[in-house]
């Protein structure tokens, strides 16, 4: 299993979509867009590799020092088979 943390989903939409833009936009949403983006090519460039399986995007967990922290509420916010 692979974990990605983004950290820079403000950034990424402020180059990509204008300064305006993303600060009128809600930090939640920025991930969600940049997630969105991810999952999407991740199965572009999987498949073309001829791999398949899950894309599954996951709230309520994070990664701290090394370690997996698992928060009280966790479910699944995507979840795409290729």
């Amino acid at each position: 299993m692979i974990v990605l943390k983004i950290s820079n989903a403000r950034e990424v939409v402020q180059s990509k979509a204008g300064k305006l833009l993303a600060a009128l936009s809600p930090a939640g949403l920025d991930e969600s867009i940049v997630e969105s983006i991810l999952v999407r090519k991740l199965i572009e460039n999987l498949s073309a590799e001829g791999l398949s399986g899950e894309v599954v995007s996951v709230e309520g967990l994070d990664i701290q020092d090394r370690q997996l922290v698992v928060g009280e509420a966790v479910h699944v916010a995507h979840h795409e088979t290729f």
